[in-house]
């Protein structure tokens, strides 16, 4: 099957001791979807993080994009009409990522397309 990455425009906010990154601009963040690996999870790497990929349930974030859910690690609530945000908790602070909610509907978008996609050898 076909593995969707997409970046998308993000501005992140950190409670961590370093911030990740400057707060004021937007950045890229990385949105990864690989249905061999697993079908039921998105993942988020945030510029900064060494590399750390926040793996997470699809569905959180399609049904975050309607209305506040999750718990522990990994919450998503929309914000107005345009933008959702993610929040991230950890034993290093918490990270509030803020997108364009267009630009989630659009990978989500790409990710059910992909798993439907028929596999051909």
């Amino acid at each position: 099957m076909v593995v969707v990455e997409q970046y998308a425009r993000a501005h992140i906010v950190s409670d961590a001791a370093v911030p990740l990154v400057d707060e004021l601009e937007a950045v890229p963040v990385t949105l990864r979807y690989d249905p061999d690996h697993d079908p039921r999870s998105v993942r988020m790497t945030l510029p900064g993080s060494g590399g750390h990929e926040w793996i997470f349930s699809r569905d959180l974030l399609e049904e975050g994009l309607r209305a506040p859910t999750g718990s522990g690690e990994v919450r998503v609530w929309p914000c107005g009409r345009v933008q959702a945000v993610v929040e991230f908790h950890s034993a290093q602070g918490v990270s509030v990522v803020q997108f364009e909610r267009q630009a989630l509907l659009r990978f989500l978008r790409r990710t059910y397309m992909a798993a439907a996609e028929p596999v051909t050898h």
